[in-house]
């Protein structure tokens, strides 16, 4: 329905909105949330209700709600395909939120390529106020707030929340040094939270039916479901929303319709390009935090990228370098040089003018990025 109000509200749309203000307090909200055992969509699956109880408590203080919606993660395609066709669930949620934590203004950052998406938000939005939804007073219930859509300029660095309040300030999009964390200083000095958009989507129905619903659903530290962004080499690429801890296998054989025929698997990306990658080794694991993590990778944003025997593994590693050193910010040494220098070998081993010294060379780089660096995208690039 790409947005319309109407058949939202048809589909039980703001009755969760209208639940939490009449029947909660936002403390209240905040333990609910925590119950859910909901975890962060965005990437580093942080505990939601936990963040929000971050939050001071002072009525007096200005409180801050940031959407991010900046989803520039390669393989990740879930959070456009939500804002594109059910903003609505996205809307509510950020109003609860907001309720929750105190906030009477909240941002949403999206990426600049999905244009789409902020003109479906725009609209959205102006609808959900002229419902009463948005706005002062919202269902009467002495609550006020205004959403405002921020739309960036296509840099990846943004999506780390630091630098994507830095870019709503107006300022170059660079991460922050924390702490102080967001919850204490975040947009304009105020106590913000930042939540992702598939995050936030959960929310509504977290209210409405309940966080002991929500619990059951996946594995005991990893409630809920997840959109896994499927690409690659299988037969239906695309967005699958399933329970988390359902196998890898699963996935990749009943949901996306199996590899190419006659290929076989050899690699996977679990969570977005900035996760390590998996063997078929792992073709059984649950796709949860805790097992992709004992696994030694990541679950991140949930972007699934299936490779199989016809790719060269070099390439993939020079392609993401590309990317990784294009969207450096520039504020830390080791990610801003030690990217150029990682990209420089690679292209030299893809050329056939590799030396053996190269694979040291590249291990004592990586060493010399990892952990060093204001933000995780230096982590994310050696991956």
């Amino acid at each position: 329905y790409k947005g319309d109000i109407d058949s939202y509200i048809a589909q039980d749309g703001y009755k969760g909105l209208s639940k939490a203000l009449s029947s909660h307090k936002p403390q209240e909200l905040i333990d609910m949330v925590k119950r859910s055992g909901l975890r962060g969509r965005g990437g580093a699956g942080f505990p939601t209700g936990v963040k929000w109880d971050f939050i001071p408590k002072d009525p007096t203080l200005t409180k801050y709600l940031c959407c991010n919606a900046d989803e520039g993660e390669p393989g990740t395609f879930k959070d456009r395909e939500l804002m594109e066709k059910d903003p609505h669930q996205m809307i509510e949620g950020i109003a609860i939120s907001s309720y929750a934590i105190g906030a009477k203004k909240a941002y949403i950052y999206i990426r600049g390529e999905l244009v789409k998406a902020a003109n479906i938000l725009s609209n959205s939005i102006s609808g959900a106020y002229k419902k009463g939804y948005l706005g002062n007073n919202i269902l009467g219930s002495g609550f006020s707030l205004d959403i405002y859509v921020h739309r960036g300029a296509g840099a990846y660095i943004c999506g780390e929340e630091t630098a994507l309040i830095e870019s709503i300030e107006g300022k170059r999009g660079q991460p922050r040094l924390k702490p102080p964390f967001p919850a204490t200083y975040g947009l304009y000095g105020k106590p913000t939270v930042v939540n992702n958009v598939e995050t936030l989507s959960n929310i509504p129905h977290i209210v409405l039916k309940g966080d002991a619903w929500y619990s059951q659903i996946g594995t005991q530290k990893s409630t809920g479901t997840r959109i896994f962004s499927v690409s690659g080499h299988v037969k239906k690429p695309g967005n699958y929303e399933i329970p988390l801890g359902t196998p890898l296998r699963e996935i990749i054989e009943n949901h996306a319709g199996g590899l190419r025929e006659g290929r076989r698997l050899k690699a996977i990306i679990p969570g977005g390009s900035s996760t390590p990658i998996l063997t078929p080794d792992h073709i059984d694991i649950p796709m949860d935090f805790e097992s992709v993590a004992s696994a030694g990778s990541a679950l991140g944003s949930g972007g699934l990228i299936i490779m199989d025997d016809t790719t060269c593994m070099v390439h993939v590693a020079k392609r993401l370098m590309e990317f990784y050193y294009h969207e450096s910010c520039g504020k830390c040494t080791p990610c801003r040089e030690g990217s150029s220098w990682i990209l420089q070998i690679l292209e030299r081993i893809e050329g056939g003018e590799g030396r053996m010294e190269d694979i040291d060379l590249l291990i004592n780089l990586c060493k010399n990025i990892q952990g060093k660096t204001f933000c995780p995208f230096g982590d994310a690039e050696i991956a």
